[in-house]
């Protein structure tokens, strides 16, 4: 009879490295043998194509004045905000009361995830005036035209209320902060891949990003995901995260220049600096709105690091070239641990880890570069993510967009005994194609995370 065992994480940690981090194996124990009886890869069978499933709006809500429309969708929100026939204060006001009086429900949803959040960042032991302290400092470094745009929101939602309190209603402060989470409180994991040239059938540029959020304790974030369009000339872009949100998260500009974020922790453990730092995801919106390619915005982003609050990864393609910006802060730098760099796929990366395919390049949790700071030694699951990537991008020769749907939902979702890439909290699964310019988003929903979601085409703002 076999006997089935529970493997010790380092036992299993061991055997999925002995496999390349490729597929991991439940084993059992028969006599002195050791034979996989199980795998963590899914075993829901669904045949995907290149194309993404096309979905027709159920309603539509508009303000009074047409500068915020918002489609409701089977599987997210489509939102437009028209700053051609509206300055920003005026699309802000827009904007935040349609969600006050139309939409109530976000509100509900939004203000108790918000304070998941700030539990999470200050360890549960906070105060209101440390907090909004943290905000206040935060929203005045922004730039004047994204005050304006926020401080109009925030009015407009609050409906005159201020102060932290959690009683599922935004206050003005509440309204600010959630524009800058990334910023001021810090919950994104995540990974990102592009192929192109010999990797890829067409030989263009595929990119693939893979958002690992808090999804919230009811799965919030899978009940208000959005596509919001910032309709604005040639500083158009199409922002791809969260109902209500201003910030970028992951987006694309009308020149199809694509960046997301992804978070880097330090593994110095500095204390957390916001007087004189900047909101990174608005410096990034910035760059979309102002550059049309993705070395111009990379090397803006990484010109500016050492004022953000936290180290983080920014993934860059624009079809013709593929970045991942390691964003160093000044504190980090300083300190002789790290540096900012403009990573392509020629740079030279960390001993001990390997990157086998040209025409590609890859990131996870930590800053890559040779000599940068080292987030792999301390971190196995950005070592295991980093080498499954590898291994699978060495074993196809070439790929479809197909074929980088079958990758990233390879692998079971709702199971904790490995490290796997398409995890319980991968809030959204997005693919650029750039060679038909085609933007493809799975996005959790309200019951979580599938092992083979519907990847639906969603519009985005092209010249």
């Amino acid at each position: 009879m076999k006997r089935y065992i529970e493997i010790p994480a380092i036992l299993l940690l061991t055997a999925t490295l002995l496999t390349g981090c490729g597929t991991a194996s439940v084993i059992s124990v028969n006599d002195n043998a050791m034979l996989p009886v199980d795998s963590y890869n899914t075993k829901e069978i669904r045949e995907y194509t290149d194309a993404g499933i096309v979905e027709e709006p159920v309603k539509t809500i508009s303000s009074d004045d047409g500068l915020c429309v918002i489609k409701v969708m089977p599987s997210y929100y489509d939102v437009t905000l028209d700053y051609e026939k509206g300055d920003r204060a005026s699309v802000g006001k827009a904007y935040g009361t349609l969600l006050k009086e139309k939409m109530p429900e976000f509100i509900e949803t939004m203000e108790p995830y918000l304070f998941e959040n700030i539990r999470m960042a200050y360890g549960g032991n906070y105060t209101a005036e440390v907090v909004e302290e943290r905000q206040r400092i935060l929203f005045e470094s922004l730039r004047p035209e994204y005050r304006e745009e926020i401080d109009a929101f925030a009015e407009a939602i609050s409906n005159g209320g201020h102060g932290i309190n959690e009683d599922r209603e935004f206050s003005y402060e509440e309204a600010v902060l959630v524009q800058m989470i990334p910023d001021a409180l810090r919950p994104t994991c995540c990974s990102a891949l592009s192929l192109w040239g010999s990797k890829t059938v067409t030989g263009d540029m595929i990119t693939l990003r893979n958002l690992e959020w808090n999804l919230g304790s009811d799965n919030q974030m899978g009940k208000i995901n959005a596509v919001t369009h910032m309709k604005n000339g040639s500083r158009s872009l199409t922002a791809i995260s969260a109902l209500g949100l201003l910030d970028i998260i992951s987006g694309i500009n009308d020149d199809g220049v694509f960046a997301a974020i992804l978070d880097v922790g330090s593994v110095q453990r500095e204390a957390y600096v916001c007087e004189g730092k900047k909101c990174y995801t608005m410096e990034l919106r910035y760059a979309l709105e102002e550059y049309s390619s993705a070395q111009e915005l990379g090397e803006f982003m990484v010109a500016g690091s050492g004022e953000f609050t936290w180290c983080h990864n920014l993934i860059i393609t624009d079809g013709n070239d593929a970045y991942v910006a390691e964003d160093c802060v000044s504190q980090v730098v300083e300190s002789g641990k790290g540096r900012s760099v403009l990573r392509d796929n020629k740079t030279p990366i960390f001993d001990g880890i390997s990157w086998d395919s040209d025409d590609s390049l890859c990131t996870v949790n930590s800053f890559t570069t040779k000599g940068n700071q080292d987030g792999f030694t301390s971190s196995s699951s950005n070592i295991i993510r980093f080498n499954k990537y590898n291994k699978w991008v060495k074993a196809v020769d070439k790929f479809t967009v197909k074929d980088v749907k079958d990758l990233i939902t390879q692998e079971r979702v709702n199971q904790y005994e490995v490290n796997n890439i398409h995890s319980g909290g991968s809030a959204q699964l997005i693919i650029v194609d750039h060679h038909t310019g085609s933007v493809q988003v799975a996005f959790s929903g309200p019951d979580g995370v599938v092992d083979k979601p519907d990847f639906i085409e969603v519009e985005v703002i092209s010249d």
